[in-house]
């Protein structure tokens, strides 16, 4: 099944119950740096990331680890996400898990009064959640961080369809692994990168990557955007295979806002 069949079922048929907020250590904002090699294959690869160090056990002991499968919900009327994002100057690292844009101070969230600022934007492919059991081209992680260290993700599922022209100062820019690039006079907007309908599924997870730190805010946006063939494919060699399979729900609530 097609995910953006998916989403055009009825929003009651696909999944929100009540919350549980899972605290837990207070988790950096960006993808962190460490010194025990992981990847998304083989002996280092994510059925093994718990055994790799002490530092990454959650993934493999959490009971609130991210991805989940989205396969029910019953909506409610939640408050929207309050988004203030700017466009910022393109600062985009190829890290050798993923391209991951960094975003200049000054934008910022509001979930329910609580204010958590961007710090940085990555993709992955296929997507890492699924919805009713289907997998998306690939998907965007938006990771913000409150004052006092709290994760909060807006997660984007990226569907094939007409090109997306937010995409093309990104992708034109893609440095190699390992590497940076800041080009000059080149900007990119967070903002436009979004869908129009911003109603959300909310759950409490983690990390999808090493070590796995759970307590992060998640909002996963019902409707996806879209990218051309050629943009997936020009993402794709660079990485293809680098999402982590769901996790176990182990009972936590799933919240779907009902309205837009």
């Amino acid at each position: 099944m097609k995910f953006d069949r998916v989403l055009g079922y009825s929003v009651a048929t696909i999944l929100v119950l009540a919350s549980a907020s899972c605290a837990v250590r207070k988790p950096a904002a960006s993808q962190p740096a460490h010194t025990t090699h992981w990847s998304y294959s083989g002996a280092t690869g994510p059925a093994h990331w718990g055994s790799l160090s002490p530092e990454y056990a959650l993934c493999s002991t959490g009971r609130s680890q991210s991805p989940i499968d989205i396969v029910s919900s019953n909506p409610r009327d939640l408050s929207n996400i309050a988004f203030s994002y700017q466009p910022a100057p393109l600062n985009i690292v190829n890290n050798g898990h993923t391209v991951q844009v960094n975003y200049a101070p000054g934008s910022f969230i509001q979930i329910d009064g609580d204010r958590f600022d961007l710090a940085q934007f990555h993709f992955h492919s296929p997507s890492e959640h699924l919805v009713g059991g289907a997998q998306a081209a690939a998907e965007m992680h938006l990771v913000h961080k409150s004052p006092d260290g709290r994760l909060a993700v807006v997660g984007v599922m990226l569907v094939e369809g007409d090109h997306n022209p937010a995409l093309d100062s990104i992708w034109s820019n893609i440095p190699a692994a390992g590497k940076t690039a800041t080009p000059p006079s080149v900007t990119v907007s967070a903002a436009a990168l979004l869908p129009k309908d911003q109603r959300t599924f909310r759950y409490d997870g983690s990390l999808t990557t090493p070590p796995g730190t759970e307590g992060v805010k998640w909002n996963l946006m019902v409707a996806p955007v879209t990218l051309s063939s050629s943009q997936l494919a020009q993402f794709r060699r660079h990485y293809h295979g680098n999402n982590r399979p769901v996790q176990n729900l182990n009972g936590r609530m799933i919240l779907q806002d009902s309205t837009p």
